[in-house]
C-alpha cells in the first residue's frame, strides 16, 4: 500500500506549498489508521531534508517518489522510496530509511543492533541501514515482479540530525558488513545522498517502477522456498506424530483445493494443551511456503511468533523468515484475499479490535477471514486469559458463513505433552473447578507433579531441571507488578514473597523469545508462555486464586495494576458484577491451567494462599490413594489427608470443591 506517490518534481512542489504532510495524514489515516502529533513533527523535519536532497538538478525531474510504503502482508512502512533507470535503461529502486536521531550507542553483542532514546527511554534497535537492507530483502523475497524483472533495490539510512563527530558509535566495525551494502548518511552528508542516488538512477522512470512493486504478485521466491524446507529436517520438536500428521494432510489438501479454484475456505481445528496445535501449524507453513504459496503464522500474542520465528532461523541470517510471522491486529487494512493462507494458532486469543488502544478494524477473526482464500484456526476454548479474548468457534463459522466459505471442522486428540497424561488434564480441570470429570480422584501416568510450601526449594528444583538442556522455567500468575524501570539489570526483583525471602524479576525485556533464551533466572507469565513448551515449570499460584470454605475464590483484584489482560473489567463489574465474577473466574482459572499444563515431564507450585495449597496437597494426595495405592502411613504425611481418608471418593465426584 503507497501512502504517497508522485515525481521528484511534484514532491517538490507538494512540500513548498505545504500540502505534502497534509496529504500524507489524510491517505494514512482513511487507509491505514490513526496519525498522531509526532509523526506529523516528524514528517515536517525529514521531508524537509529530503526535499533539499532531491533538489539536485541531475536527479530527474520524473524520477518516482514514494512516502510511506507499506510493505504487503507486514507492518513495515518503508520512508521514501525514489524509482528510476540508469543509463543502460535498467530498473533501479532507492530505499531511504529516515531517522531524526541526535544520539545511539553501540550494542557490541548482539548483531545489527544498536541502542537510542526512544519512548522515554533507552531502547535497543536494528541499525537504521540494517533496516533499510531488510525492507530491500523482504520486497525481493516476496515480490515476483520484481524478482523477474529484474529490478535492483539499493538501500541506505539518512540520520540528518545525528553528528558523528560526537557520536561516532554507528559506524563502528561491528556494523561494516551492514554499512558496506547500505551505506549510512548522517548530519553534513547530504551531497554524500545525492550521489548515492545519481549514481544508480541517472534517468527518469519510465517505466512504472513503483507500480510493478506495489501490484506485483506475491510468492516466496525460490530461494526461501529451499531454505525454509531445509531449516524443519532434521527439527524434532517439529516432527509430525500419530493424528497429528493425519490432520496436517486435511488441512493441506483443504488449503490446495482453496486455492487451485480461488474458493474461500476455513478450517477450524480443536485441540487442548499439548495436542500439537503449534506443532501442525508451523509444518503448514512451511509447507505452504516449501510449494510456492503466501502463507504466514498468525497469533494475537507475539511470544509464539518470536519463538517459532528465531526457531526456524537458527543457523541461518534471513531477516525474511519474520515476514512469514503475522499479528492478528494487522488484517484489518488488507483487502480481500490479500494473502493465500492465513495460519492462526492460538485462536481464542483473537481479539474484536486491533490497535495500540483497541480502536482500529471490526473483528479480528472476520478480517483474517476477508483478507485470506484459506485460513485454518487452531483454538482450545479453554485458554482464554484476558477480558479481551474473543476467538470462538460460533464467531468463526458465523463470518465464514457470511462471506460464503466452505467450513471445514477437525480435532486433534491425543496428549504429547504432561507425558501424555491425558488423566493430568481431567484432574487439572477438575481440582481448579473449571470442569468436573472422571479423575477427580487422580490420573495416571509418569507426570511429576509436586507442590512446594516454599519458593526457595521450588525455584533450586526447577533449577536443577534446567541444567541439561536450558528447558525448564519459573512462571507465576499475574499479581505483581511488572517494572519498568531497571529492567535490563537483573536488579529489579518484581515478586517478592517476603516471608520466605525470595524475589525474582519478571522476564528482563525479553518477552518475546523468554522462552528460548537463557532466562532461568527470571519468572515468566502467560503472556510469554502461552503456545509454548518447556520440559518442566514451577508455577507461583499468586494471590488472585485462594481456597475458603471449601470453595475455589477468584480475586480479580489481586491482578497486578499493569495486568492489561483484565483493562476493562472493573467497569463491568459495576455494571453487571455477576457477569464480570464469570468473566473473572473464567480468565484466573484458565491462567492457571495454561501455566500447568506447559510442563511436558512436570509442573511443580507454589501457592501463596497456604488454604489453597492444602487443598491442591489434598487433591493430590487422593490421587495417589486411589490411583497407585500407596501405603497409609503416606498418605496421612498431611493432616487433611488424615482427616478424610474415610471418604467414599464418589463424594468427591460430586463436590470437588467440598473436601
Amino acid at each position: 500500500m503507497i501512502i504517497y506517490s508522485s515525481t521528484k518534481q511534484s514532491f517538490i512542489r507538494d512540500f513548498e506549498e505545504g500540502c505534502l504532510v497534509k496529504k500524507l495524514h489524510r491517505t494514512l489515516t482513511d487507509k491505514y489508521r490513526r496519525v498522531g502529533q509526532s509523526e506529523i513533527q516528524s514528517w515536517q523535519t525529514s521531508l524537509s531534508y529530503m526535499a533539499n536532497v532531491m533538489r539536485d538538478i541531475a536527479i530527474p525531474d520524473k524520477a518516482g517518489v514514494a512516502i510511506e510504503y507499506i510493505v504487503p502482508n507486514t507492518q513495515k512502512r518503508i520512508d521514501f522510496i525514489i524509482t528510476g533507470q540508469d543509463h543502460e535503461n535498467k530498473e533501479h529502486v532507492i530505499i531511504v530509511e529516515l531517522k531524526q536521531w541526535s544520539e545511539a550507542f553501540k550494542v557490541a553483542d548482539k548483531d545489527n543492533i544498536v541502542s537510542t532514546y526512544l519512548g522515554g527511554g533507552l531502547r535497543e534497535v536494528t541499525h537504521p541501514s540494517y533496516q533499510a537492507w531488510s525492507y530491500c530483502s523482504l520486497i525481493k523475497t516476496f515480490n515476483e515482479d520484481v524478482q523477474n524483472r529484474p529490478i535492483e533495490l539499493h538501500p541506505c539510512s539518512f540520520l540528518h540530525n545525528f553528528d558523528e563527530a560526537i557520536a561516532p558509535e554507528l559506524r563502528d566495525s561491528v556494523y561494516e558488513d551492514i554499512l558496506s551494502i547500505s551505506p549510512m548518511f548522517t548530519l553534513g552528508q547530504m551531497n554524500g545522498l545525492r550521489q548515492f542516488i545519481k549514481d544508480f538512477i541517472p534517468k527518469p522512470d519510465s517505466t512504472q517502477i513503483m507500480n510493478s512493486i506495489e501490484h506485483g504478485k506475491l510468492k516466496p521466491s525460490k530461494a526461501l522456498q529451499d531454505s525454509i524446507l531445509n531449516m524443519l529436517k532434521g527439527n524434532k520438536e517439529f516432527v509430525l506424530i500419530d493424528d497429528q500428521k493425519v490432520e496436517f494432510e486435511r488441512i493441506k489438501n483443504a488449503a490446495l483445493h482453496a486455492i487451485q479454484n480461488n474458493e474461500k475456505a476455513v478450517y477450524i481445528v480443536r485441540g487442548g494443551p499439548g495436542t500439537g496445535k503449534s506443532v501442525v501449524a508451523i509444518n503448514l507453513l512451511v509447507e505452504c511456503i516449501g510449494s510456492g504459496l503466501m502463507a504466514q503464522y498468525v497469533t494475537a500474542n507475539a511470544a509464539p511468533r518470536n519463538v517459532y520465528s528465531a526457531m526456524l532461523q537458527k543457523g541461518y541470517k534471513k531477516s525474511e523468515i519474520n515476514a512469514l510471522f503475522a499479528s492478528s491486529g494487522s488484517f484489518h487494512p488488507r483487502p480481500k484475499d490479500a494473502l493465500q493462507i492465513a495460519i492462526v494458532d492460538e485462536a481464542h486469543r483473537l481479539k474484536e479490535k486491533s490497535g495500540m488502544y483497541q480502536n482500529e478494524g471490526e473483528d479480528q477473526v472476520k478480517e483474517i477471514i476477508n483478507a485470506s482464500i484459506f485460513s485454518v484456526f487452531f483454538i482450545d476454548r479453554n485458554q482464554r486469559v484476558t477480558f479481551k479474548d474473543a476467538g470462538t468457534i460460533d464467531k468463526i463459522i458465523k463470518f465464514a458463513t457470511d462471506q460464503n466459505a466452505l467450513i471445514y471442522e477437525g480435532a486433534l486428540e491425543s496428549q504429547f505433552r504432561c507425558n501424555g497424561s491425558d488423566g493430568y488434564l481431567a484432574w487439572l480441570d477438575n481440582v481448579l473447578q473449571i470442569a468436573e470429570t472422571a479423575n477427580y480422584d487422580g490420573f495416571e501416568g509418569d507426570y511429576d507433579f509436586k507442590i512446594f510450601d516454599n519458593p526457595n526449594d521450588m525455584f533450586t528444583a526447577i533449577k536443577e531441571k534446567n541444567t541439561p538442556n536450558n528447558k525448564a522455567r519459573i512462571l507465576a500468575g499475574y499479581c505483581w507488578n511488572w517494572n519498568k524501570n531497571g529492567k535490563n539489570t537483573n536488579l529489579v526483583k518484581d515478586i517478592q514473597i517476603p516471608e520466605h525471602n525470595f524475589a525474582i524479576s519478571w522476564n528482563l525485556g525479553n518477552s518475546s523469545t523468554y522462552a528460548i533464551d537463557n532466562s532461568i533466572n527470571e519468572a515468566g507469565c502467560v503472556h510469554t508462555t502461552q503456545g509454548l513448551e518447556f520440559e518442566y515449570v514451577g508455577v507461583i499460584i499468586g494471590d488472585d486464586l485462594r481456597y475458603e470454605n471449601g470453595e475455589l475464590i477468584v480475586d480479580i483484584s489481586k491482578r497486578a495494576k499493569t495486568d492489561q489482560s483484565i483493562k476493562g473489567i472493573k467497569k463491568l463489574f459495576k455494571e453487571d458484577p455477576a457477569k464480570a465474577q464469570i468473566i473473572a473466574n473464567e480468565i484466573v482459572k484458565n491462567t492457571y491451567r495454561t501455566l500447568m499444563t506447559r510442563g511436558q515431564k512436570g509442573c511443580y507450585i507454589y501457592c501463596t494462599n497456604k488454604k489453597l495449597s492444602d487443598y491442591f496437597k489434598l487433591a493430590f494426595n487422593h490421587q495417589l490413594r486411589y490411583t497407585y495405592e500407596l501405603p497409609h502411613t503416606q498418605i496421612e504425611a498431611h493432616p487433611l489427608v488424615a482427616d478424610t481418608l474415610s471418604l467414599d471418593p464418589d463424594v468427591l465426584k460430586s463436590k470437588p470443591h467440598k473436601i
